[in-house]
């Protein structure tokens, strides 16, 4: 078997140990930075070998598919855990300056590693009840993390979030059963050979709509988008930005391997029903963030907004409409976890994140307003950053299927995305702070400030990189949404035999 599949999941997991042994020293959090350098190294390696080899695949423990545990990787799978590193990286290194000493001693990197443990696993897994597991790692995590500074608000939140990521899990599980009695088998590759067998296919949609309210529940679609917002302007910034760029992705993850492998035999029906909740997701994301006067609950509205772009193009179900998906999904990640990493500083030096109660970031810290400037603009659409990029191929997408009203809305919330982010610039960058604060980057200790600012410079070049060279991203988008509406080489693969 390939181990480049197992070290992704292996590294963050034994990091995650090692940290909460350390948890009381200062080498905790430098075992929590060395272990993501070497996660992002192993997952540049297994991106490596999908692209030299196609799709890559393990049987654990060598049980062969169907029957055991398989971890696989294609193209979409491995750059969802190549990103995964650099958010993670990113994050950690973030942290060294924001998570106080008695977040760290209470387990946080242990916490931290073992969110990316989930992510990674669930990018990486073959089967469906391993992909419940990994739900349930990254819940488990996660919510850890949401309440673990102990305040009201982080418990309120929490509470929320894990209550109706319960109600998606118990969905999941229900789905899972109905899916294992009408096929048995849960391997996904498997799945995909054994539907076509199944003469009662009103049942087998049925099952497909559990698994898109789960799915949904997890990716903050319309309706079940209201946890998002209630709980992630509540922990520290940095997690925060680690939920913001990966959660609700592999929420969409799930959607575009489940429907495009497995669902995939009533598209006239599923298909339709997640285009108008895409359409629906975009503008109730992006009127609620431009209903907010807060940096931070403006973003985490603008998520659900760019969820839905991301659901679309799964929608869309032609070769350019996932293609949109894969790159919008590589894009926003970068530029939401950046958002947020601004936000955080902005709020270290200005004193909040209130809108009112903040302000001279453009005098006193030009560098910070134009590092806002670039995830702002991409997250807006503006060539040629990489949500330009994003956006068109989308919206083409939808004018190549005559879809003329569907375009419209998509170009549409791009506007009130400007409008919300020209919010943010007009009443925190552009005007003087209400309370006569000059807010610099100078007054910040020197670590702290290398610590804040290099991931959001990294991840701004990064973003500007995409934008100013899509060429090869835009081709390997291409390659990977072929490799999803032609499962012929994962199944192979996976299973050994031609489907």
């Amino acid at each position: 078997m390939s181990w480049l599949l197992v070290y992704p999941i292996i590294i963050p997991l034994l990091t995650g140990v090692l940290a909460y042994l350390f948890r009381n020293s200062p080498a905790g959090r430098w075992i929590s930075v060395a272990g993501t350098v070497a996660l992002l190294m192993a997952s540049i390696m297994l991106m490596a070998e999908v692209l030299e080899q196609g799709v890559v695949a393990a049987q654990m423990s060598n049980w062969q598919a169907p029957f055991g545990i398989t971890l696989v990787a294609d193209l979409l799978g491995g750059v969802m855990v190549v990103i995964t590193a650099i958010t993670g990286l990113a994050t950690v290194i973030y942290t060294l300056s924001e998570i106080p000493e008695r977040m760290e001693r209470l387990g946080f990197h242990a916490l931290l590693q073992m969110l990316m443990v989930g992510v990674v696993g669930a990018f990486l897994t073959g089967d469906l009840f391993n992909l419940y597991v990994w739900f349930e790692v990254m819940l488990i995590s996660s919510f850890g993390l949401l309440v673990l500074g102990g305040t009201r608000e982080q418990l309120d939140g929490g509470i929320k979030y894990v209550m109706l990521n319960l109600v998606s899990t118990i969905m999941f599980l229900a789905g899972i059963g109905l899916l294992y009695g009408l096929t048995g088998t849960l391997n996904m590759a498997d799945l995909h050979l054994a539907v076509r067998g199944v003469e009662n296919t009103g049942l087998l949609t049925t099952i497909a709509v559990m698994f898109m309210v789960a799915f949904g529940v997890k990716a903050a679609m319309f309706p079940l988008f209201f946890w998002l917002p209630a709980s992630y302007h509540t922990p520290p910034v940095a997690v925060s930005a680690i939920f913001a760029g990966l959660l609700t992705k592999v929420g969409v993850y799930a959607l575009i391997r489940m429907f495009t492998l497995v669902f995939d035999q009533d598209v006239a029906f599923t298909h339709t029903i997640l285009l108008w909740l895409a359409v629906v997701t975009m503008v109730t994301g992006v009127l609620g963030a431009a209903a907010m006067n807060d940096f931070r609950r403006i973003l985490s509205f603008h998520i659900i907004s760019q969820i839905g772009y991301m659901v679309l193009g799964l929608a869309l179900y032609t070769p350019l409409g996932l293609m949109g998906a894969v790159f919008y999904l590589v894009h926003h990640i970068i530029v939401k976890a950046n958002l947020f990493f601004v936000a955080g500083v902005a709020k270290r030096i200005a004193g909040s994140t209130d809108l009112a109660r903040i302000g001279g970031l453009y005098a006193h810290a030009p560098l910070l307003a134009f590092l806002f400037l670039i995830p702002a603009f991409s997250l807006a659409g503006f060539p040629p950053l990489s949500g330009f990029w994003a956006k068109y191929v989308v919206v083409k997408a939808a004018l190549d299927l005559e879809m003329w009203f569907v375009a419209g809305v998509a170009l549409g919330v791009g506007l009130l995305t400007i409008f919300s982010m020209t919010k943010i610039w007009g009443s925190a960058f552009w005007p003087a702070h209400p309370d006569g604060i000059k807010p610099r980057l100078s007054d910040l200790p020197t670590f702290d400030r290398v610590a804040l600012m290099l991931p959001i410079i990294a991840l701004a070049a990064l973003t500007c990189l995409i934008g100013l060279f899509p060429e090869p991203f835009v081709q390997f988008a291409e390659r990977s949404a072929n490799q999803l509406l032609d499962p012929t080489e994962y199944v192979t693969t996976v299973l050994g035999v031609q489907p």
